[in-house]
């Protein structure tokens, strides 16, 4: 089917014009509309509400934070923010706005806005909150005046910056008109959008195809030439790989997103195709149930992290894999090398014989995320690799929901659950927290580990301000969660993309998550 034929029929979102064979992008007049595929829906879109990849990819189409992450290594740069400061307590800090920032109705973003989305995401709860929840609370925020909004902390917290990409500025005047009763505009906010960003909504269903059309006039202007700015971008949702890759080869879509280490290395291969290959910063960990069933024991833990194939994680990626050499990921500050578990089956058998173990052998479950061929092909390798322990392995597939639901008690997690855990700042407590007992039960924490001493190391480095001391603590944690083993740790995967060469303004960016893809600067070249 021709795609334009495809994507008319499947959304009707693109008006009807000719299609250069030479480039697969949509048109709308003179301009390009670029096409972008993966693997996954954005069901709500609310900013504080919920944040995955896709989610976030879509929010930061339409909205607008304080600053942004940008470059590798990724560095904060202003945004809504023009400049700041911090009281010498490392309590107090000020923002100082741009004066021409305005959301697409016209209304102006000013001090308030920033203090009502502030409110909001710590009220609702929800999503992006725990980044900040127990450093700041309700009533914390206040604009001074319009261009200028404080923030009072609740003790010190020098990563406070860091997590302010992802706290999103909505028009409280929209929010407000739109909410019913007192849901804070939840429901609206689900497929709707109040923001400032350089997109805005053109039409919308959450789960199969999702259109966007840019704003010719944005506040902070466009890094490309007026004449390449695209006319929008859409998003089509399609769950297997091969879909993807066969559309991209196809002109259906111009960048693809998730697709397996096979799929890209055939495209590597084949003319006007570009696949990108940059490090990333998402471990692939296999959580261990820590406090129910033979996992909850360290040695055996330890046994199976022995056991484990490593150098097959290498492999299954075709060498564009690079192992952890410590519980912190490459782009974490503090992140230090420590003494890794690596494949020798003498050491787990010494440290299996040290936990009771019944006669038959042990059956473990290993949970991963259905339709991942990857997260499967890891579940073989776990599979022989503790075969000579006499453990069997049964390999179960479920989607996200389902996975991060039963991992939300101890009760009901597997005993092994595959997770890539993005850590979305450059902040030694975002990771630093995921081994605390409060993540317990989240999808970073479906481990469930419960350490008093890592809960006070955790809590003490987070407030403090001598950068020495600090770091030092860090680099407690992280030997202390080597030698509890909660996880197997397993690697970092490069972030790798497919696109066609005439897409530009492609930027790595270590910290954005799975198939996350900053479509601001992207824009299809003339020839």
């Amino acid at each position: 089917m021709h795609r334009r034929n495809f994507l008319l029929g499947a959304s009707g979102l693109v008006a009807a014009s000719s299609l250069d064979p030479a480039f697969g992008f949509e048109r709308e007049g003179n301009r390009r509309i670029l096409v972008f595929s993966g693997n996954q829906p954005v069901p709500i879109l609310d900013p504080h509400q919920r944040y995955d990849w896709s989610t976030r990819m879509m929010q930061r189409c339409l909205y607008d934070a304080l600053v942004r992450y940008e470059g590798s290594p990724a560095k904060v740069i202003p945004w809504l923010a023009e400049r700041w400061e911090t009281s010498e307590d490392g309590r107090g800090w000020t923002f100082h706005l741009v004066g021409n920032a305005k959301f697409h109705n016209g209304d102006p973003l000013d001090a308030e806005a920033v203090r009502y989305s502030f409110e909001r995401g710590l009220k609702l709860n929800k999503g992006i909150s725990w980044m900040l929840s127990k450093h700041l609370r309700p009533g914390s925020v206040a604009a001074v005046d319009a261009r200028t909004v404080r923030f009072t902390l609740e003790q010190p917290y020098p990563d406070f910056l860091s997590f302010l990409p992802l706290w999103f500025v909505v028009n409280p005047r929209q929010v407000v008109a739109n909410a019913e009763g007192e849901d804070e505009g939840q429901k609206w906010l689900t497929n709707a959008e109040a923001g400032s960003g350089p997109f805005r909504i053109k039409r919308w269903d959450g789960q199969t195809v999702m259109s966007l059309e840019a704003v010719p006039d944005y506040w902070k202007g466009w890094p490309m030439a007026e004449a390449d700015r695209p006319a929008g971008v859409i998003y089509r949702v399609m769950r297997e790989s091969a879909p993807r890759k066969a559309a991209l080869q196809r002109g259906e879509v111009d960048v693809a997103a998730g697709l397996t280490p096979d799929d890209l290395e055939q495209l590597e291969k084949m003319p006007g195709m570009v696949v990108t290959n940059d490090p990333g910063a998402a471990p692939f960990s296999i959580m261990l149930n820590t406090q129910k069933g033979p996992t909850a024991d360290v040695n055996f833990r330890k046994a199976l992290a022995h056991a484990f194939d490593y150098e097959a994680l290498i492999t299954i990626h075709k060498g564009d894999a690079q192992l952890m050499d410590g519980p912190f990921p490459p782009v974490t500050a503090g992140r230090i090398a420590c003494d890794m578990p690596r494949q020798n089956l003498e050491l787990a058998r010494q440290y299996l014989a040290k936990t009771p173990t019944p006669e038959g052998g042990i059956e473990l479950e290993f949970l991963h995320i259905a339709g991942h061929e990857v997260q499967r092909q890891i579940g073989l390798v776990l599979l022989a690799a503790l075969r000579p322990l006499n453990i069997k392995v049964n390999l179960v597939a479920q989607p996200w929901p389902t996975l991060i639901g039963r991992g939300a008690s101890p009760e009901t997690a597997a005993a092994m659950t595959a997770v890539y855990v993005t850590p979305v700042t450059t902040s030694p407590d975002t990771v630093a927290s995921q081994y605390a007992s409060s993540a317990a039960g989240q999808f970073w924490g479906i481990h469930h580990l419960r350490d008093a001493e890592i809960d006070r190391m955790v809590a003490e480095a987070a407030v403090e301000l001598d950068q020495a001391k600090r770091m030092a603590t860090y680099a407690a944690i992280q030997r202390r969660i080597v030698d509890l083993q909660p996880v197997i740790f397993g690697m970092t995967a490069n972030q790798r993309w497919a696109l066609r060469p005439y897409v530009k303004g492609f930027a790595h960016q270590p910290l954005n998550l799975t198939g996350e893809v900053d479509l601001f600067p992207l824009f299809a070249a003339r020839a």
